[in-house]
Parts: C-alpha cells; structure tokens; sequence
C-alpha cells in the first residue's frame, strides 16, 4: 500500500486523480476552525477543484482544531502532508477517488493559542470558517441565546489573549486585526 504524501502522488494508479498544480506555490487564504468530513467534501474539496484549473492558489486552507479529538486529525493530516483522499460516488454507482490538496496546514489550539491567532490574524487570511456540530453553538436551552454562562466562555472573557473557544480565537484574532497588528513569522510560532 502507497502512503499518502507529497512524495508518493506520482506513484498511485492511474485511477485516482491528483493535484495539478504545484502545491508547494499555494499560500494561506482561509483559516477552516472544524475540519470534519463536511468541510473535506465541500469547501475543501471545491478549493481544490478551482486549484487544479490554476486559479486560488492564494487560497490556501490552514485547518484549527478546537476540541481534544481533534489532536487525531491533525496527526493524520500532517503525516499525509495535509493531503486526503475524497471518494465521490457517481450517480451510476461508480466510485470516483481523488486527492485533495488545499490545505496547507493544521494548527491545533490547545498546543498553541498563539500560532492560531496570529494566523486569524494574518492580513493574507481573507475568511476565517468554521463547522462545528449543534453541540458547539453554545446556546441556551431555554432562551436560545448565546450562553454566557458557559466556563470556557467565561474563562475566555477573564482572558481574552488567551481564548480556548472558537469564538474566543475569532475575537482576539479580529481585536488584533482592528488594532493594526502585525503577526509574528509562523516559524517563531512553532
């Protein structure tokens, strides 16, 4: 079996379609908080779509996880080169296997709050996205409003540079972007 990674594109059959263009060039457009299978097969997917055309090579995607399990995707997404694999079934029942290459990296927050933010705040990054399940949309059961009763909205409010939420990353991002700031060189970050 081939293991999936840059290296290794050349060398899968002829049957599985690859990134056309050259992936090394692609640079940081969009910052993905949730990158579950919904975000692989859509936005990802379309992004890459437009890639192998030659255009959005600015559009890179960095994906951030948020949740403890999601330690899990970024292992996997960083030893395959953030590369995966999307199997699209036609509607004769043929199966139609492809490698996706938008994203360009995966920054999990509970390592380093930091790198997340400043990549938010990154003036190349144009959109910041997220998916996140009903569970994530922190409301309240009764009022339907947003719960600011939760701990780690509150915790995120006690320490604003410090956020362990998706919105608390989106905020301080946003506040550093409004105040002008510069983000630091990501290798610093690492």
């Amino acid at each position: 079996m081939t293991r999936l990674n840059n290296h290794n594109l050349g060398n899968l059959t002829a049957d599985v379609a690859t990134p056309s263009y050259d992936r090394s060039a692609l640079t940081p457009g969009i910052v993905h908080i949730g990158v579950g299978g919904f975000h692989r097969a859509h936005q990802a997917m379309y992004l890459d779509a437009l890639m192998n055309l030659g255009e959005a090579l600015d559009w890179g995607i960095v994906g951030v996880g948020v949740m403890p399990g999601d330690k899990r995707m970024q292992q996997a997404l960083e030893a395959q080169d953030y590369l995966y694999t999307l199997v699209v079934k036609q509607p004769d029942g043929q199966y139609e296997p492809r490698v996706i290459g938008s994203m360009v990296d995966y920054l999990f927050a509970p390592e380093n709050t930091e790198a997340v933010i400043e990549q938010m705040a990154d003036p190349a990054i144009r959109i910041v996205s997220l998916t996140v399940t009903e569970g994530g949309y922190n409301f309240h059961p009764v009022s339907g409003e947003f719960d600011l009763d939760n701990p780690q909205v509150r915790a995120d409010l006690a320490n604003p540079t410090q956020p362990s939420t998706s919105f608390g990353l989106v905020v301080e991002a946003l506040a550093r972007r409004r105040a002008g700031h510069r983000p630091v060189h990501r290798d610093v970050l690492r």
